[in-house]
Parts: structure tokens; sequence; C-alpha cells
């Protein structure tokens, strides 16, 4: 009797365990978590009865296939963490058994797929981490010459220094306005009120006096030390 086998299958982001004799019930590619490179064959795409394919955590490159299209029949398109390029193949919205798709972190660039028939389900984490992808349902729109660039490092930098001077120069302008405010509030005071002009008078001659003493005292001590040593 042959013996069964057993193989752990991904679909629809979740792991399951089948154990058949044989697989002949198995209707999709699981090559997700390999070392795979170079582009995906565009003869992949002639699977029409496949129902999910997963080739996600490994180092694609190229364009996805405009063939993925033919796959009428797939539930489960996960391409992500790979390093593919290019733009997503509008032709994608006629996939309507589509249930999950991810083509996250990547390096695609364009238009999100219109948001009809089954992409108008998928959320963002659909499409997260392409940084020249626009489109809903992403916070980025794309505008009439494409996606708009993201700011670069250089020019953040160059901005954040322009606030910083900005800042600094209201800081010594507020400061110095405030300044002037405060002394002529009190010279107002002063020159209004004879009790508070006498008390300010009266304090100005105890720093003085304090003042004069102080440096009198500290004279005559060091001429006698002087004289002593």
């Amino acid at each position: 009797m042959r013996e069964k086998e057993t193989i752990d299958f991904t679909t629809k982001q979740r792991l399951y365990t089948y154990e058949v004799q044989p697989l002949h019930s198995m209707s999709g590619l699981d090559l997700s978590c390999n070392k795979l490179i170079g582009e995906i064959p565009l003869q992949i795409g002639e699977l029409s009865r496949i129902h999910t394919l997963n080739l996600s955590h490994n180092n694609l490159t190229g364009e996805n296939p405009v063939t993925f299209s033919h796959m009428k029949q797939v539930e489960s398109l996960d391409l992500s963490y790979n390093n593919l390029n290019g733009k997503i193949p509008p032709r994608l919205i006629e996939l309507n058994a589509l249930a999950v798709f991810s083509v996250a972190f990547n390096n695609l660039s364009g238009k999100t797929p219109d948001r009809v028939a089954q992409f108008g389900t998928f959320e963002e984490d659909s499409y997260e981490g392409n940084p020249f992808l626009c489109g809903q349902p992403l916070l980025k729109s794309c505008n009439e010459n494409g996606p708009s660039l993201a700011v670069t490092p250089e020019s953040s930098i160059s901005n954040e220094e322009d606030d910083c001077l900005i800042n600094m120069d209201s800081f010594y302008i507020t400061f110095t306005v405030s300044y002037v405010i405060v002394i002529l509030a009190i010279l107002g005071v002063l020159w209004v009120n004879p009790y508070w002009r006498r008390k300010w008078f009266f304090l100005i001659e105890m720093w003085i006096t304090s003042g004069y003493y102080f440096i009198i005292d500290n004279l005559i001590s060091g001429r006698f030390c002087s004289g002593l040593m």
C-alpha cells in the first residue's frame, strides 16, 4: 500500500497541511519562502484552472505578467516581498474569483487597478511597501504625469533647516519686542506713580551704595593684607 503524502500549503495567507493519496485534488502552486530569482514566466499565467498562486518571499524581478489575467479561477494571488517592478496589469480586474491579492513590498510604480469588482475589496495593505504606486486605496493620489514623487531626504533636511531659521528669526523678533514693551511699561509706571518712582530711585541708590562699599572694603582689605606681607 502506498504511503500517504503530506504537504504544507499556504493559500489566502493561511497555512494548511494536506494529507492525501495521491495529491490529485491539489489545484494551487505554493513556491513561497524560497530563493527564486529571475522573471516570472509568461506561461505561468496559462494555468487557467489554478486556484492559488503564492510566489511571495523570493527574489523575483521584472514585471507582473499580463497573462495573470487568464487565470480566471484563481482565488488567491500573493506576489509580496519580491523585487518586482513596473506597473500592475490593469486587466487583473477581470479576475472575478480573486479573494486575496497582495503585491506588497516590491518596487512597483504607476496607478493601482481600478476599484471595481473584487479589487474594490482590497485595502492599502495589499499595495504597501511600493513607494511609487499611487491611487486608491493608497493615500498618494496620481496626477496627470503619473505618481507624485516623494520628497527626497536632502529636500526634507533643507526644509527642516529653513524652518529652524525661520523659528529663530521669529524668536529674536519676539524677544526684542517683548523687551521693549517691558521697559516702556516700567517707565510708564514710574512716570505716572510717584510712590513707585521714589521706591525705584531708592532701590537704585541702595544698589549704588552697596556696590561702592563692596569695592572700598575689598580695596582696603587688599592693601592692608599687602602691607602685612
